[in-house]
């Protein structure tokens, strides 16, 4: 009875839920979707817009105070994969949405709460990977050179360790965080589970993650041009995108018509 049981545990953990392959320009509808959901709840979507550009100021501070252009490429980047992943609220919103309901301030909190051993273990991941590339950042600076001039040569060795460390971990963050925060809310599974399950439906999904990504990137640069204010509206958009997004790739029961 005892290894029934553990067998059957074993089974629950790390699973992978089953995704569908959407079109290359799939994000792009997402998109258009998420600006529907911001016409249908602005009062929220404009609270939480506020809430998460202070995200990106304190960033901001954050490269300023410490006097080092080490920390710009890695944070900017940490802000874009990790800022969704604490989007909880937002994507309770676009779920009462589609659900037909009235999304509430205080309903959206408690989706917070919803898994937090996963949500919270999730974020400290993230924070742990965003450190080691800072360090790693740091350590390949050890290659920049001393000349005060130094050529496209002498800076080869700079630019392609940095390029591999950098495009290796973007990669590796972006498919464990493209649909995990999404999962764990709604699923209520563990952390592995749904990891596993988004670094699925990122591999069997290749040409919309690469324009999903390049969407985030797009957005992101925009809001920090325009001194953080914009992301006052890029937040819940890419918030209410991603959950749009999860509708459509990860396989459940209810109807599709996100593709």
């Amino acid at each position: 009875m005892g290894l029934s049981s553990s067998a059957s545990s074993r089974s629950e953990f790390a699973r992978c839920f089953e995704c569908n392959k959407v079109s290359v320009f799939a994000p792009l509808h997402w998109l258009a979707l998420a600006f529907k959901d911001m016409a249908r709840a602005p009062l929220l979507s404009l609270v939480y817009g506020l809430v998460f550009t202070a995200i990106p100021a304190a960033l901001l501070f954050f490269v300023y105070s410490s006097q080092s252009h080490l920390v710009i490429l890695p944070a900017a980047v940490a802000f874009a994969l990790v800022g969704p992943a604490f989007a909880a609220g937002l994507y309770d919103v676009a779920w009462e949405l589609e659900k037909g309901h009235t999304p509430t301030f205080r309903h959206s909190l408690k989706s917070m709460f919803r898994n937090p051993a996963g949500e919270w273990g999730f974020a400290v991941l993230l924070m742990v990977v965003m450190i080691v590339w800072m360090r790693l950042a740091a350590l390949v600076h050890a290659l920049y050179p001393n000349t005060v001039n130094p050529t496209l040569e002498e800076l080869s060795a700079f630019l392609t360790l940095g390029s591999i460390i950098g495009g290796v971990l973007l990669v590796s963050v972006f498919a464990i965080s493209a649909f995990t925060p999404q999962i764990m809310m709604e699923r209520r599974v563990d952390i592995m589970t749904a990891v596993v399950s988004s670094m699925n439906a990122v591999r069997n999904n290749v040409g919309a993650m690469v324009v999903w990504c390049a969407c985030i990137v797009s957005l992101v640069l925009l809001g920090f041009i325009t001194g953080t204010a914009g992301f006052i509206v890029i937040m819940p958009l890419l918030s209410y995108a991603s959950w749009h997004g999860y509708i459509a790739i990860i396989k459940t029961k209810r109807p599709r018509s996100y593709e």
